[in-house]
């Protein structure tokens, strides 16, 4: 028979298996005896649990933030674009928020795939209605709102049709009137940045104003296309509800339309701009119209908007202007342009503000015609030379 090993080779096979395998998740102590892993394993363990625990936590809560964002955005487009009555889309918002709100509580639940499938579908089917609705150039417009200009370059000179020169004595009663008109380009000496404060300090309607050597300005206004009897809406300016337009047209129509018959604020700031410049500025509002003609786009409240369309026009001629926060709370857009040196320098820009201020000047020159108009504005408007 084969002798058995002596009980101190038994115990120093143990301490061998101890000392060279200390990582080993169990370790045979003999019959029935399982060894605990060792401290550093059984911590790394519990960590990565952890992590994983919170990354999936951490998942789970960004659906549901997603959820929450589209339950609020899909009643807004339910609202505003469903072609239904008012009860019914009423009826058709809360159903939409009990589905995706609920689908979101039940990301937490034990049946949260159920839900995220549901979510998907909905979400899907909404987006998929969503693309359906394009904008158009055919509608019955408010009225100055039911032309679009349009543009071509021969040489120096630039020919636009449908320049827009009303005679406004209401924002209901006015004498119609559209152009052709012709610019030489060779003759633009100066930009003018005007904001129109309607709603207070922070939001601006911007236009740009070109001046050439004899006298004669064209504004230029990208606007909300309203139909008849719609009203303005910065939260329907979110959902389709409106087309953009760009308008080109007289001083004492588009300005005056603001400062007098409305009676809102408009400031005037003279930009530091050369005439090529301004000329490849000028050409881009046309390219940009002619096209707005041919395919019509959305107005949208944040992302084409007045202030952003120029903005992405003057940053076409000038690629290193960044973007900045007060491109879309419009109106600061003046200090920001100040700040980039943009603007007339001459004066700190609180005096400069303050000068700006045109309406007092344009309800005293109501009754003058059209160039005399825009040298009256314009008086004490640091950068401004009159035409001789």
């Amino acid at each position: 028979m084969k002798r058995p090993p002596a009980p101190w080779l038994a115990l120093a096979a143990t301490q061998e298996r101890l000392c060279f395998f200390p990582t080993r998740l169990s370790l045979d102590m003999g019959a029935g005896q399982t060894a605990r892993a060792p401290l550093p394993t059984r911590i790394s363990l519990s960590l990565r649990r952890s992590a994983l625990r919170f990354f999936r936590s951490l998942s789970l809560w960004a659906l549901a933030l997603a959820a929450v964002g589209f339950a609020l955005w899909g009643a807004g487009a339910l609202w505003f674009q469903a072609p239904f009555a008012a009860p019914v889309r009423l009826l058709l918002c809360g159903l939409w928020l009990v589905l995706l709100l609920g689908g979101a509580a039940g990301l937490f639940s034990g049946r949260r795939w159920q839900a995220l499938g549901a979510m998907a579908l909905a979400v899907a089917a909404l987006l998929t209605w969503w693309s359906t609705i394009l904008p158009t150039n055919e509608g019955d417009w408010a009225g100055g709102l039911d032309r679009t200009v349009r543009g071509s370059v021969d040489g120096d000179i630039l020919t636009l049709t449908d320049v827009r020169d009303f005679d406004w004595r209401s924002e209901s009663d006015f004498t119609p009137r559209w152009e052709t008109r012709r610019y030489d380009l060779s003759k633009l000496v100066s930009v003018d940045l005007l904001a129109n404060y309607w709603m207070g300090e922070p939001i601006a309607h911007t236009l740009l104003s070109f001046g050439f050597s004899d006298g004669r300005f064209l504004v230029w206004s990208i606007e909300m296309r309203l139909r008849k009897g719609q009203q303005f809406s910065a939260l329907g300016g979110l959902f389709k509800t409106a087309e953009l337009i760009s308008l080109a047209g007289d001083e004492r129509d588009i300005i005056r339309l603001r400062t007098n018959v409305r009676r809102e604020d408009v400031r005037l700031f003279r930009m530091n701009t050369r005439p090529v410049v301004a000329r490849e500025i000028l050409l881009t509002y046309v390219d940009e119209a002619n096209d707005l003609a041919d395919r019509p786009r959305w107005y949208n409240t944040l992302t084409t908007n007045c202030t952003t369309v120029v903005f992405h026009i003057v940053r076409a001629v000038a690629p290193g202007m960044p973007f900045d926060w007060r491109v879309l709370v419009s109106g600061y857009l003046p200090d920001f342009a100040y700040e980039r040196g943009a603007l007339d320098s001459s004066l700190p820009f609180p005096q400069l503000r303050e000068k700006s201020k045109i309406s007092p000047r344009a309800i005293a020159a109501d009754a003058l015609p059209s160039p005399a108009f825009s040298q009256a504005i314009r008086t004490h408007v640091p950068g401004f030379l009159p035409a001789r």
